[in-house]
């Protein structure tokens, strides 16, 4: 009988051999946060499609703040949920709109333990959910919601970001935003380009989290799907206008996109693994379907392994306590 010579399960025989010619470890410094901050909460409210994910106070969010940091969490991405809307989303450039207040609480509750990252798009802050100011015809329109994001992304870091994410998928949107930040002598502020966003059904939760009022779609500005060449040049037309990080999502997927971008890339490459995907997990996991554990882990280091320098995900603490532990 032919023995074979090539034997790689040799290399599978133990976990300490495991451990040590495993390709990719992720660390806790690649896991960022996104949290929800709503304005008139009195206490912590759990989102119904998100398990174990909340929309906070400004009060509530100090201790998830403190626990991701202490985790080993690298960022906390913030979304404002206000009470109020209007057709241009006048909250979102209010210096005392909920999500710019959240900035501050969160920029001094974290210190330097944690970088702090917000959302800039209007769509939580429109009465109609857009993500831009609409024309005469109910159209977004393009080169006024430039306008929109160049004030946000001034209010933004001056109330404490760090890193701005630009993620309405406007043409021209990063060259617009690094201008007004830099002529606003804010040069030190990191664009976060939301490259490669498509119009995806998983993002189903999201829209419970922050109360969207969307009538319709967003396919006229968010990516189609079946499109994978086109994800790698939107993210280089936004390192060109000065993107200093670039993003697909979602993730898991877009593995093929997020591949393509982090070969070409000369910039770092982020990846969010969104609230249909957490949901999915959690759903299947509450049924005893899938072991949850596992495929927190297993989800993660797939975007990791298809070339994510760092990961946007709701699983972003526990599953940093799960490295460190």
């Amino acid at each position: 009988m032919h023995k074979p010579v090539i034997r790689p399960r040799r290399l599978r025989q133990s976990v300490a051999i495991r451990n040590q010619v495993r390709e990719l470890n992720v660390h806790p410094h690649e896991l960022i946060l996104p949290v929800f901050i709503r304005e008139g909460l009195t206490e912590a409210q759990e989102i119904s499609s998100l398990p174990g994910i909340y929309q906070h106070t400004l009060e509530s969010i100090r201790p998830a703040v403190a626990e991701a940091a202490a985790a080993g969490v690298g960022g906390i991405m913030l979304f404002g949920v206000p009470s109020e809307r209007d057709a241009v989303g006048s909250g979102a450039t209010d210096p005392e709109g909920i999500l710019n207040r959240a900035l501050r609480v969160v920029a001094e509750e974290a210190g330097d333990a944690i970088t702090v990252q917000a959302d800039l798009c209007l769509d939580e802050f429109t009465d109609h959910g857009h993500c831009g100011v609409l024309d005469a015809r109910g159209r977004v329109d393009n080169d006024a919601t430039l306008e929109r994001y160049a004030d946000m992304a001034v209010v933004q870091a001056e109330s404490g970001a760090q890193i701005v994410g630009l993620s309405g998928m406007m043409d021209g949107q990063v060259a617009v935003v690094r201008d007004a930040l830099d002529d606003a002598g804010l040069e030190d502020t990191i664009v976060l380009a939301y490259s490669a966003k498509y119009a995806s059904a998983f993002y189903g939760p999201f829209r419970e989290a922050v109360d969207s009022q969307l009538q319709g779609d967003r396919r006229t500005y968010q990516m189609d799907p079946a499109n994978r060449r086109e994800g790698l040049l939107e993210a280089q037309l936004d390192v060109a206008e000065g993107a200093d990080i670039v993003m697909v999502k979602p993730a898991m997927s877009y593995l093929d996109v997020l591949a393509d971008v982090a070969v070409e890339s000369e910039v770092p490459v982020w990846a969010y693994q969104v609230s249909g995907e957490y949901a999915m997990i959690m759903a299947a996991a509450q049924n005893g379907w899938i072991d949850r554990e596992r495929a927190i882990a297993e989800s993660i280091v797939s975007i990791r392994r298809a070339g994510a320098d760092a990961v946007l995900t709701y699983f972003a603490t526990e599953y940093a306590q799960s490295l460190r532990a």
